[in-house]
């Protein structure tokens, strides 16, 4: 898999992927990708184009999946940005973004649970 195609998105976002996978030393040649055809919403155009992506990591063995979009190029970097996600979470916990967010809300849902306790009493009794 080669990152050459513009995906249509700022180039600080596609940096920022790219640097990642430099520090997480992913060999992109590693990546398998295929093409399917979408479902779903979108009409005439999902149902005649190629444009889900999936992407499948044989190392990790991490299948990725996205069709979020019409435009498959898009669709290339959000599958490869989610892979990445996936790929952190299990290399290195510790950097990863999306393990730090879950545990702010965690964070957040118990101390709005604290408070609510402490307004209107235990509701476990």
């Amino acid at each position: 898999m080669k990152l050459t195609e513009d995906p249509g998105v700022r180039p600080e976002k596609l940096a920022a992927l790219r640097e990642r996978i430099a520090r997480l030393r992913i060999d992109l040649a590693k990546v398998e990708e295929t093409f399917t055809r979408g479902g779903g919403k979108g009409g005439q155009k999902i149902n005649k184009t190629a444009n889900r992506v999936v992407l499948r990591y044989q190392p990790l063995r991490l299948v990725v999946a996205c069709q979020r979009e019409r435009k498959r190029a898009l669709n290339r970097f959000l599958a490869l940005r989610e892979l990445v996600d996936e790929i952190e979470l299990r290399i290195s916990p510790e950097t990863s973004e999306r393990l730090k967010e879950a545990a702010r809300l965690r964070k957040r849902k118990a101390r709005h649970a604290e408070r609510a306790s402490a307004k209107y009493g235990d509701p476990s009794i």
